[in-house]
């Protein structure tokens, strides 16, 4: 919870005589907040705020909450930022509503978190603002929504850019979105100069895109990471540079990006960028495959086939996990049943996909669990049906299987094959996410914003 001091300019020559006693007192205690000295700033802003002084109560307010100078209270913070708020302080509006909506210090009432996020933006408070978006019932169309964040974008508000321009560019008018990306990206947001490279890339302007893909990644944006990777490994608007390639792979790899896992194990087996090894790229694709990555598991599988490297003779290989299926190797008819779902050297066959991909799940092989599950949920070869695919999610999950993990979560969510429970589905969205997978992540992000609201 971001909360702000309320912030004055004022010169030390200037303390004279004709303050009053509560005015003084409050510049006293802002004074010593700015020198770090948070006890003596405390008491100076407590003698202000009870003699009614609103910009004392509000700092006075944020020191309780952050425990700045007194021992951390949330009660006493609320007290204090609600005299504030009632005598207009924006900034008190603002931190009040937060603690309505969290339930800090109050019993939480987001009906009063909305009147006073109201307060505060209708004084131009910027993230208040913000805090008014369409799904919280205060604005009943894009127009609407689109005015608020304006309001936020246009007192210089980053996030309030941002906003604007993913709105923008959700319509038709994209040049509008270009704009606000661009201004929201050149504060540094980072998130905004990702989706600004983007549209510069769609636009085939890879000088452009190259640029904020390199300031987004920078700042740890993975999928800029991936795709700054890519346009080094195929030389688009730049020189090309394995090694650069590699390093950028490398980054969005460990953030938990699937197809820069296996664009890293693709390089380590042809030692482009880096030297050749087996192990590194058995461990990159197991990670893509891990994530469902059809491409991924079937490289692994051929790399624990061969000791290493991939084959050139795929009928060999499709005869030898034949074999070994037929003999009731799991691994073997896992791999079989990938071969069929996917057409690697054989026709594509959902019916014998599925057949095999059972027989490995009923031995315990997660990966195929996971499969099964698929094919359930899509009615791949088979009749839909959600409690099937619940069933095979549950047991691949239960193995570790991240993908497993994250579609049962998805399951509890919207009630599919099971009774809607949340707290279940953020239990498996959590334990993908610690796996590193940014659905995950991405799915709890979504479930934390609707909490918000």
């Amino acid at each position: 919870m971001k909360v702000r001091f309320f912030a004055i300019c004022f010169f030390f020559s200037m303390l004279t005589a004709v303050f009053a006693d509560a005015e003084y007192d409050f510049l006293r205690g802002f004074a010593a907040s700015k020198q770090g000295d948070y006890a003596t700033a405390f008491d100076w802003y407590h003698q202000a705020a009870r003699q009614g002084y609103a910009n004392a109560q509000n700092n006075l307010g944020v020191m309780y909450e952050k425990g700045k100078g007194t021992t951390q209270n949330d009660q006493k913070a609320f007290i204090w930022y609600r005299k504030a708020a009632r005598q207009g302080i924006a900034t008190a509006q603002y931190n009040l509503a937060l603690m309505y909506e969290k339930g800090k210090g109050i019993t939480q009432n987001k009906q009063e978190a909305l009147k006073w996020y109201r307060k505060a933006a209708k004084q131009g408070h910027a993230k208040a603002q913000n805090k008014l978006k369409v799904k919280t019932g205060t604005l009943n169309d894009r127009q609407k929504a689109i005015n608020w964040y304006r309001k936020g974008a246009e007192q210089g508000d980053a996030e309030a850019q941002y906003i604007l321009g993913l709105m923008y560019g959700s319509g038709t008018t994209k040049q509008e979105a270009l704009k606000w990306f661009r201004k929201a990206a050149e504060q540094g947001h980072a998130k905004a100069q990702y989706n600004l490279a983007m549209m510069y890339d769609i636009r085939e302007n890879n000088q452009q895109a190259i640029r904020w893909y390199h300031k987004a990644a920078v700042q740890g944006v993975a999928k800029a990471q991936y795709n700054l990777g890519l346009m080094y490994d195929n030389g688009e608007g730049i020189v090309e540079n394995d090694q650069e390639a590699v390093k950028w792979y490398r980054k969005a790899a460990q953030q938990g990006i699937a197809k820069a896992q296996y664009n890293l194990a693709v390089m380590y087996v042809n030692g482009t960028g880096v030297s050749k090894n087996d192990q590194q790229a058995i461990k990159w694709f197991r990670k893509a495959a891990e994530q469902g990555m059809p491409k991924a598991q079937y490289n692994l599988a051929v790399m624990y086939n061969n000791g290493k490297g991939r084959t050139q003779n795929e009928e060999v290989v499709i005869y030898q996990y034949r074999q070994a299926a037929e003999r009731g190797d799991k691994q073997g008819q896992y791999l079989l049943g990938l071969m069929y779902d996917h057409g690697y050297g054989m026709t594509e066959n959902d019916q014998e996909a599925l057949k095999w991909y059972r027989k490995a799940a009923v031995q315990g092989n997660a990966i195929a669990q996971f499969n099964l599950g698929v094919m359930y949920e899509n009615g791949e070869g088979v009749t839909e049906n959600n409690q099937e695919a619940l069933k095979w999610y549950r047991k691949a999950a239960f193995q570790g299987n991240a993908s497993a993990q994250c579609n049962l979560g998805v399951m509890y969510t919207q009630g599919k094959g099971v009774r809607q429970n949340k707290q279940e589905a953020i239990k498996w969205f959590r334990k993908a996410a610690n796996q590193g997978l940014e659905r995950a992540r991405y799915n709890l992000k979504i479930i934390s914003l609707i909490d918000s609201d």
